[in-house]
């Protein structure tokens, strides 16, 4: 299985005979609206550009896979892309609906997954009265024969839900946000740093962090990050790749015998409209 950092949560997944391109947000620098509250914050994202090869690393996709439908995680550009190349796009039941709608070929994973093994994760984007707002988002744990399995988080703080999937999961790549954003008031929308140190020591495998450096409301960097971690003695079982950046992992050890489980998710209502008029989409 290999795992290439395209940029922000955006990776190129090859596992099996599938190359899944995850969250595509591919606008250019400074075309999307900031998502800080105060103004003296804001800047306009993606902060930073795609890799200079970035075409070569994502035209090889067999395949869409989105966590959420945020703009930092499936931008116009990332739709029009989509479109063009008549890819199937694998989401939630909550998300299908909604992505049809945009003219994008929206797919359940749970029943469209062809051989890989799937179980959809409730997750939750923040906490109190905005993690509501932000709707219901979801993770993915994924296994294919002869793979390592991986588990997407997709953007989350350290919930129940998410502590119970990798303890019963165990998961050998778990593949995590790692920008603690915020916009500017109130609690973290995803994993806190001290989140991550118990992320980490939890995992039974490896942990790769991405959502880095890249969004206005994420300020955590990867020499923090790094010096965290180390500092946590995790630093050995983390992986803070560089956009552009392509890791491999093998199967060292067969994965865990798993039952696989059916979660529902709440039907997001207002939060969508409003999180889209706040991003510009």
């Amino acid at each position: 299985m290999n795992i290439t950092q395209i940029r922000n949560a955006t990776v190129l997944l090859e596992i099996g005979d599938h190359r899944i391109l995850v969250d595509p947000m591919l606008s250019s620098p400074s075309s999307l609206a900031g998502f800080r509250l105060f103004r003296g914050q804001r800047r306009k994202n993606p902060l930073t550009a795609l890799p200079d090869d970035v075409n070569q690393l994502i035209e090889s996709a067999t395949a869409v896979l989105i966590t959420h439908e945020h703009p930092d995680h499936l931008d116009k550009s990332g739709i029009e892309w989509i479109k063009s190349r008549g890819l199937k796009v694998w989401c939630s039941s909550v998300d299908a609906p909604n992505l049809r709608r945009k003219g994008l070929d929206a797919r359940i994973i749970t029943e469209d997954s062809c051989d890989l093994s799937v179980e959809v994760v409730p997750a939750i984007h923040g906490h109190g009265m905005i993690g509501w707002l932000m709707g219901p988002v979801a993770g993915y744990y994924l296994a294919h024969p002869n793979e390592p399995t991986v588990y997407i988080t997709g953007d989350t703080v350290l919930t129940d839900t998410v502590k119970s999937a990798i303890e019963r999961l165990r998961p050998q790549v778990i593949i995590a946000p790692a920008g603690t954003a915020n916009f500017g008031i109130g609690k973290d929308l995803m994993f806190s740093e001290a989140e991550l140190i118990e992320l980490a020591k939890m995992a039974s495998g490896q942990v790769v962090f991405n959502h880095l450096e890249a969004i206005d409301h994420c300020l955590m960097t990867r020499l923090r990050l790094r010096q965290i971690m180390d500092d946590a003695g995790s630093g050995q079982q983390v992986f803070i790749p560089e956009d552009g950046e392509r890791l491999e992992f093998d199967c060292s050890s067969d994965a865990p015998p798993v039952e696989l489980r059916t979660s529902s998710q709440s039907t997001p209502g207002i939060q969508k409209w409003l999180t889209a008029k706040f991003a510009g989409t």
